[in-house]
């Protein structure tokens, strides 16, 4: 047996177990700041669950779909002395997404704020000054969140919330849902529930959820959605080239089967060829659940450990299928979410009765009509991701037959709505149920977006980027701080390699 040593007599070699975006962002970091790193993945590529499949000429984005706040990656980029434009190049999507209803109802949002102002009023009469009204809102909440919130490591609930002041605070919305908060501001029940169905990512109904949450749409609005040509795993090549670039050493298909620690301390990593190496400081990018009750030889911190991981409220599960599809579709944009008649029972379906709800709500991503690279020529990349219950909350689910079961009702919805798509000309089809996210990236309970945001999980509530009883030992990614998405996970690296610094010294 191997046993390689990546301290030699020094504490500043880090190792970080997980190639997703947050653990390459906490390297880019941590090796800005001098720090000796090595990256060890699981799977052939990096990337998490913002990986790539590629088959008969089409490529598909495993994960993540489209870019948001992109100031975020230019950020990341700066702080190696480099600018994100040498490294990837971003293709607006625009307009940004269309929601539509079984009532034909449809409703498209765009960040030419025109557009916008002028849909909002097929929609709701006299909407206009609202929507102006709402923005002004949401900047503020946004700007409150990324300037004294989000880019903090602070564990005092006390202190994390002393950054604003009490003014600050009440217009931050916490004590009224999602759905009330944009009540404030709209009338149409259907500009509404689409604002609000961001809430599903976040692992709540938007009848619960704070209402703080009402960023989310405005984030999109304010900056735009984006594809990295090549899609999002362009943007996570770019990312691990200035990784390389700078220094950070990356391993493949070195799965990590024990996080070694010995007397509170960790110790190093044993990987699944029986292989170890030593290593003072480790961050994980495997969910914290999942790194907590698995990976983690914690000896008498199991139990503890183990409840925590089990009262950790975690985001719904997801289907998706890739299809490589012959020819064009007629009537679809990039980005199309449907939403069900019934909105609330939906959540309710999902977040409270476990089970896939019987009003489908769904999101269609065609990635080819914004980068035609992305398929043969003349032909179609889709993806469509149904979200589901967890994989505890439908313990006996035949996840093979239930997704064929729900592919036919995506095809038939979407066939409503004047997408005639013949399933013969499927010519190339991957499907993931939420067994095969658990699997293959770790995914704890099938879980698609880490930790839920509910109030008691975000800030200084939510899982800490360290653990305090066992020195040396730090996490990053969705379900840590700050939380779930591609710019807050590459957030979180930053943050990761802040507290690992502040502790070093």
């Amino acid at each position: 047996m191997n046993t390689t040593s990546t301290r030699a007599g020094s504490a500043t070699r880090v190792a970080i177990v997980g190639a997703g975006l947050g653990g390459l962002s906490a390297a880019i970091h941590l090796r800005t700041a001098e720090f000796e790193v090595d990256v060890f993945e699981a799977n052939d590529r990096v990337g998490g669950r913002a990986n790539v499949i590629e088959a008969d000429g089409f490529r598909f984005d495993t994960g993540p779909s489209l870019l948001n706040y992109p100031w975020v990656f230019r950020e990341l980029f700066e702080a190696a002395g480099r600018k994100l434009e040498d490294y990837v190049t971003l293709l607006p999507v625009e307009p940004s997404v269309s929601f539509q209803w079984p009532d034909g109802t449809h409703f498209t949002l765009s960040s030419n704020l025109e557009k916008l102002l002028a849909e909002c009023a097929r929609l709701e009469p006299g909407a206009s000054p609202r929507v102006l009204a709402y923005l002004r809102d949401a900047a503020a909440k946004y700007d409150m969140a990324f300037e004294s919130l989000v880019t903090r490591n602070e564990d005092s609930p006390l202190k994390w919330v002393g950054a604003l002041s009490p003014r600050q605070m009440a217009k931050l919305s916490v004590w009224r849902s999602l759905y009330s908060e944009l009540g404030r501001f709209f009338k149409s029940r259907h500009i509404k529930e689409a604002l609000g169905s961001y809430g599903m990512y976040l692992g709540g109904s938007p009848h619960e959820l704070p209402g703080f949450f009402s960023i989310l749409p405005y984030g999109e609005l304010a900056y735009g959605l984006w594809l990295p040509k090549g899609g999002i795993y362009g943007l996570v090549s770019g990312i691990e080239r200035l990784a390389r670039d700078i220094g950070v050493r990356i391993h493949t298909g070195r799965r990590v089967t024990k996080i070694r620690m010995e007397h509170l301390c960790v110790e190093g990593l044993e990987f699944a060829d029986g292989d170890r190496i030593d290593a003072s400081i480790v961050v994980s990018n495997v969910d914290v659940p999942t790194t907590d009750t698995q990976l983690l030889d914690a000896n008498g911190l199991s139990d503890p450990l183990r409840r925590k991981a089990t009262r950790t409220r975690m985001t719904c599960g997801v289907l998706t299928f890739y299809w490589g599809i012959r020819g064009k579709v007629e009537n679809m944009r990039h980005h199309t979410i449907y939403l069900p008649d019934d909105y609330r029972g939906a959540f309710d379906d999902l977040m409270h009765n476990h089970r896939i709800p019987r009003g489908l709500p769904f999101y269609v991503s065609v990635p080819s009509e914004t980068d035609p690279g992305l398929a043969p020529d003349g032909d179609t990349a889709m993806f469509v991701l149904v979200p589901t219950p967890l994989l505890s909350e439908m313990p006996d689910c035949d996840w093979r037959a239930e997704a064929q079961e729900v592919k036919m009702r995506a095809l038939t919805r979407m066939a409503q709505h004047g997408v005639s798509l013949d399933p013969g000309r499927i010519a190339f089809e991957a499907i993931y149920t939420p067994e095969d996210w658990r699997d293959r990236f770790g995914l704890y309970d099938g879980s698609a977006f880490g930790a839920a945001h509910n109030f008691f999980q975000v800030g200084p509530f939510r899982a800490k980027n360290y653990l305090e009883s066992v020195k040396g030992m730090y996490y990053v990614g969705a379900s840590t701080t700050p939380g779930t998405g591609m710019p807050m996970v590459v957030l979180g690296g930053r943050r990761t390699a802040e507290r690992i610094q502040a502790h070093a010294h």
